[in-house]
């Protein structure tokens, strides 16, 4: 089944983050009641992010998981997951928590209304129409 929302990460050395942005992001995106994928790109870390993205992996059907055998960048690895995205509105974040999760439910609820492409600051949610 296609997922509605499809969650993009780059990480690059975010083992200390991995397992609580995937918890905030499943608490988050669960309460929301629409069907999702997180689909987070591992840049050629160094640090055991890919083991802890594999383990959670085996428990989450919804975490997809692309690995870059080294380090490509985050433009590359938002590029690959975008082609890989299933879903009909991609959500990009980032892999250190520095984007809550708690903005996407608003997100997409302003693109539900009309809008092209929604912008977020950490302040406030910014709709921008064509």
């Amino acid at each position: 089944m296609r997922p509605e929302i499809s969650v993009v990460v780059p990480m690059r050395n975010e083992s200390l983050n991995v397992a609580e942005l995937h918890a905030e992001l499943t608490a988050v995106l669960g309460a929301f009641g629409r069907s999702y994928e997180i689909i987070v790109i591992d840049d050629g870390s160094t640090d055991d992010t890919f083991a802890q993205l594999a383990s959670l992996h085996r428990t989450d059907a919804h975490l997809r998981i692309i690995r870059f055998r080294r380090n490509f960048g985050q433009t590359a690895a938002f590029a690959a997951g975008f082609a890989y995205a299933r879903g009909r509105y991609i959500v990009t974040s980032d892999g250190d928590l520095q984007n809550d999760p708690r903005d996407i439910p608003g997100m997409i609820e302003v693109l539900e209304r009309g809008s092209d492409i929604v912008a977020g600051w950490r302040s406030s949610a910014v709709a921008c129409h064509r």
